[in-house]
């Protein structure tokens, strides 16, 4: 990724609980997992950009 954007962001407990577990068992780290996760979501949503 050249072009990088640093975000910051606030996730309930349990969420990031679930995402770090997530991460550890596809062997990624929590940062790649989460950029994983938001790709299939956006690829599976058609990337049309509108809300469900």
């Amino acid at each position: 990724m050249a072009d990088e954007k640093r975000i910051s962001l606030r996730l309930p407990t349990d969420l990031h609980a679930r995402l770090v577990e997530q991460a550890r068992a596809d062997r990624r780290s929590l940062n790649s997992e989460i950029i994983h996760l938001l790709e299939v979501a956006l690829t599976n949503a058609g990337g049309n950009g509108e809300s469900p």
